[in-house]
């Protein structure tokens, strides 16, 4: 398997206000807005210096009519897009959009784990090749999180599917396991069994990178968006926090300072 197989790759915004979220995240996240250049398409990216953090565009008409909300949406890297989704299928997750070509981007399909949290399958072809960026860099996606429908089932399909590999197990009293896990022998994430609390079906979650909490707290705030957790500190110093943009989709800032 190459490196890319099991890594989260790329992530991108589904909104209603393309103009809007451009000027939230760039000056939330401190990323620039830049257009992808990409004939017919109009689609954003968001930077990070050099590197190509994620995309932005508008929510497809589809996803209106069956009023789906604003999110953002993983991509997570596999060696053959096709055979993963057969796999993923043959593990009892659903292939909502079959595999297709994105022409000189790559190959992809859009896809949920067997209790409907949604992510896409991805193999570049090739010609695009990203600066790299440190996990832990501003800017940088630095932590993934899975609220689960049921983590006793979803770790083994994971691991089935990407090769990830469970590291420290942190008990959370009722609710439950929080389980980090890691690929290619670093921690890239967690996951845990979504409480009963929480109003949402089953999803992912993408924690950037931010220099100060509270001052980038402060900016969201100003630009319309909500806090609804936190900020909380979490084992090894972090700090971080849970919300809302303007337009309503979920994210989540981290730092090592408040």
């Amino acid at each position: 398997m190459s490196d890319k197989h099991g890594a989260f790759v790329w992530y991108e915004l589904m909104t209603t206000d393309t103009k809007a979220a451009e000027a939230f995240y760039d000056d939330v996240v401190g990323w620039t807005s830049v257009d992808s250049g990409m004939p017919g398409a109009n689609y954003t990216l968001f930077k990070a210096g050099d590197a190509r953090i994620a995309g932005l565009m508008t929510m497809p008409e589809g996803a209106l009519k069956m009023n789906a909300p604003p999110a953002w949406l993983g991509y997570i890297g596999v060696d053959d897009v096709d055979a993963a989704a057969r796999k993923l299928a043959k593990l009892g997750g659903t292939v909502h959009r079959q595999p297709e070509d994105i022409p000189s981007i790559g190959r992809f399909a859009i896809v949920t784990d067997p209790h409907g949290a949604v992510f896409a399958l991805f193999k570049g072809d090739g010609s695009g090749e990203m600066p790299e960026i440190a996990q832990n860099a501003n800017g940088n996606i630095g932590w993934h999180e899975l609220m689960a429908g049921d983590l006793a089932t979803e770790f083994p399909f994971y691991q089935e599917m990407f090769g990830w590999t469970k590291d420290t197990t942190m008990p959370m009293g009722e609710m439950g396991d929080y389980q980090i896990f890691g690929h290619n022998g670093a921690q890239i994430g967690g996951m845990m069994t979504k409480p009963a609390t929480v109003p949402a079906p089953p999803y992912w979650g993408f924690y950037f990178n931010v220099e100060a909490l509270d001052a980038a707290i402060e900016r969201s705030t100003a630009r319309g968006g909500k806090v609804v957790n936190g900020p909380m500190e979490v084992p090894g110093g972090a700090w971080v926090v849970n919300c809302v943009d303007p337009q309503g989709a979920y994210f989540n800032l981290v730092a090592m300072k408040r």
